[in-house]
């Protein structure tokens, strides 16, 4: 496939387009498709994580003359961040753009998400606020790092400082603790230099994870407070919604564990553990219930024919 000519503008970073899927349903194709249609100088990686959907075949046969695309496949699910680590490292823009495969980004953000880190030297990353169908905010656009007394807090209703910020986002560029991971723009030279994504964690709290270490070497997490995104949350969970639901009670554990002062604590890491892990047991049960109604609802009906 050949190389994607870059042009450089004063105002734009050439980029770089990661999307990883795992039978993500056709969201991903009008994801594709929002990414291409864009006049930036980029290129598209599609990293697929052993999907059964046929999409991203469909995907790269539809667009096999366009050479700014590039579909990875791999032969089991590597988990999101390993498969965004592996896209980075084919990777030639100098800008990374790591996408949600059921988001769908405007021609106009995207210029204006790229020109502002273009012109900001001590960003080290860029979010978005993503939206339902409604229109929405999500509340993890705006979050703070999850320490144990915030999410106690949060959990509680209790007074004090809360994981989530709340409240309306401003429309203007704010600096944050932590941004969604659906949609999280860097220079492509510092995520390599932080190794990018911690491969412990599979699916799940990695972008917090990444959020606190590019401040913790000194650069800023910034969310676009004025661009909005379309975000159909869940589009690969709702079919495997205990897998999913495993790996992100795993990644709470494993973030508490690596960047939470509390965890020195060995009763009070033993008890947060407890608390996770029961947690996730009580909503089996529920998830279960609710991929029963999904498979029922999409049941063919029988057509009596007497």
């Amino acid at each position: 496939m050949d190389t994607p000519a870059f042009h450089r503008s004063p105002f734009t970073l050439p980029l770089s387009v990661v999307v990883v899927s795992a039978d993500s349903g056709p969201a991903l194709r009008e994801c594709v498709r929002s990414i291409l249609a864009s006049s930036l100088a980029l290129e598209l990686l599609l990293v697929d994580n052993d999907s059964h959907d046929g999409v991203p075949e469909a995907i790269e046969r539809a667009h096999a003359h366009d050479s700014r695309l590039k579909v990875i496949y791999n032969h089991r699910n590597l988990g999101f961040g390993p498969a965004v680590n592996l896209a980075s490292q084919q990777a030639q823009g100098d800008a990374l753009l790591v996408l949600n495969p059921d988001c769908v980004l405007q021609e106009g953000d995207l210029q204006r998400l790229v020109g502002l880190l273009a012109g900001k030297p001590k960003v080290g990353l860029i979010g978005a606020v993503v939206c339902d169908a409604e229109g929405r905010a999500d509340p993890a656009s705006w979050r703070r790092d999850p320490l144990l007394q915030r999410s106690l807090n949060s959990l509680f209703n209790r007074a004090g400082e809360k994981v989530n910020v709340g409240g309306e986002i401003p429309p203007r560029l704010i600096e944050a603790e932590a941004v969604s991971g659906a949609l999280m723009l860097m220079p492509r030279a510092l995520f390599r230099r932080m190794g990018g994504f911690d491969e412990d964690y599979f699916l799940h709290c990695e972008d917090l994870d990444l959020c606190r270490r590019v401040r913790d070497i000194g650069y800023q997490v910034l969310l676009a407070g004025d661009i909005r995104i379309h975000h159909g949350k869940g589009s690969s969970s709702r079919h495997r919604p205990v897998f999913v639901s495993r790996h992100k009670h795993r990644g709470m554990w494993q973030w508490f564990r690596k960047h939470d002062p509390a965890a020195d604590n060995r009763l009070v890491s033993v008890t947060v553990w407890l608390g996770i892990w029961t947690h996730f047991l009580l909503q089996i049960p529920g998830q279960l219930w609710r991929l029963l109604l999904l498979k029922a609802r999409r049941r063919p009906v029988p057509v009596d024919n007497e």
